[in-house]
């Protein structure tokens, strides 16, 4: 435990920074890009990886055009100098992003095109001739055992990402889009190429204490990460609905990860926790409780463009961390206007770096703007976290946003008490 932490608990430090930065070396670690990898899109790091349109193109192009500069060299250049190597290259550069009979094709138009240059220079006479026609058939042949040990390998890779995503949508399921007279919407990046699942997790459920939510970030990457978030998933929703409070909840997932933590009994395990924060929209959706355990806070933008930042009056340490002596949580509550909208987010959002070392500063990005809706929203802020970061980072992240209905005006001609006399406004439809 460093010493900003400390000074966090004592109401020191800037405000800006969350929680999370300072524990364990998460915010500190050098850092190098909205769904679903669920909940969306591709990862950020695996979209990275990705080949632009243009260089898709050159590598589709690049073993025909090894066999025309052969030929081209061949026919310019005398007889004592020889092309064999750009024949030999095509097929090895076709195996690994073309098919096995493409490869085949490949290796069967350079060995062809060797053989009729030894003819065309009247060299079918010469030993060299027959070497270079042997080099370039038994790399041909190689290309093609290249090409199967690839598509196979891409065959498991595929297999695993199917499990993985499967594992996912088990583990982080999509939320519905409303749910209790609220609009949602989440994106979950994992920032590992081909992972689809790390250490970050939401959930929304509807209670009869009205809709409860959570998001989090299990410190570390990898199965450890997975079985906490899967724990603490479990251990909220439950207690979703059990508890009569915020805090109860709150409690209740404190004491399943420390369970988690105990059962685990490694060096990584004693060092482990999860920032966290929750919320509470009880019943007419006028009023947000939240409880932040060394979370980012909560963002809350509001129909006219105007933003806050919902920092806490005081910073608690994150879940998992009981034995050090964690204050009792206080569930502070906010105004939640019509149409306002809450965003939750993980510090993948928050430390997004850009190739200068800039952090990615969602309230400077964000406010003054408005958007359709939830999902319009998350998609438009992963895109602007691709610009910035110029299509690369290190760390997952989970979005959560939440749409309180705007209220309908009353109908034309309606009086003050509604049109049958009844309460003014009458059940209004929750969306235009």
């Amino acid at each position: 435990m460093d010493a900003a932490l400390f000074a966090r608990l004592d109401g020191g430090g800037s405000p800006r920074r969350p929680l999370a930065a300072s524990l364990g070396g998460r915010g500190n670690r050098a850092r190098s890009r909205l769904g679903g990898a669920p909940v969306g899109r591709a990862p950020l790091a695996q979209q990275e990886q990705q080949p632009s349109g243009v260089a898709r193109r050159f590598v589709r192009m690049l073993p025909a055009l090894m066999i025309l500069a052969g030929v081209a060299f061949d026919v310019a250049t005398p007889s004592r100098y020889t092309a064999a190597p750009m024949f030999a290259a095509a097929p090895l550069i076709a195996a690994p992003f073309f098919s096995w009979l493409t490869t085949l094709w490949t290796g069967i138009a350079a060995t062809l095109a060797v053989a009729l240059l030894h003819v065309y220079k009247d060299m079918l006479d010469e030993p060299m001739a027959y070497t270079e026609l042997a080099t370039v058939i038994t790399v041909s042949g190689l290309a093609l055992l290249i090409n199967r040990v690839i598509r196979r390998g891409s065959e498991r890779l595929a297999s695993a990402r199917v499990i993985a995503e499967t594992a996912q949508r088990a583990v982080l399921p999509t939320p519905a889009e409303e749910i209790g007279g609220l609009r949602i919407a989440a994106r979950y990046e994992a920032a590992l190429a081909d992972a689809f699942i790390g250490g970050d997790l939401f959930a929304v459920q509807d209670t009869p204490h009205g809709v409860r939510l959570v998001v989090g970030d299990v410190r570390g990457k990898g199965l450890g990460a997975v079985e906490a978030v899967a724990v603490a998933i479990g251990a909220f929703r439950e207690a979703a609905e059990q508890e009569s409070s915020l805090e109860g909840v709150t409690g209740r997932l404190e004491r399943a990860l420390t369970r988690e933590t105990h059962r685990r009994e490694t060096l990584d395990a004693a060092e482990a926790f999860t920032t966290a924060v929750l919320a509470e929209i009880p019943r007419g959706g006028g009023v947000l409780r939240l409880v932040n355990r060394g979370h980012p806070a909560p963002l809350l933008l509001y129909a006219d463009g105007g933003l806050v930042s919902l920092e806490p009056a005081e910073y608690a340490l994150p879940l998992s961390m009981g034995e050090l002596g964690v204050r009792p949580d206080r569930a502070e509550e906010y105004p939640l206007p019509p149409g306002a909208t809450l965003l939750l987010y993980t510090d993948g959002l928050s430390e997004a770096r850009n190739a200068r070392g800039e952090f990615y500063d969602p309230v400077l990005r964000l406010r003054g703007r408005i958007f359709p809706g939830p999902g319009e929203l998350l998609d438009e802020l992963l895109d602007d976290v691709r610009r910035h970061t110029g299509g690369g980072s290190t760390d997952d992240m989970a979005l959560l946003a939440v749409v309180r209905a705007p209220e309908r005006p009353p109908p034309a001609g309606a009086g003050p008490t509604g049109p049958a006399g009844g309460p003014a406004g009458g059940p209004a439809a929750l969306w235009p």
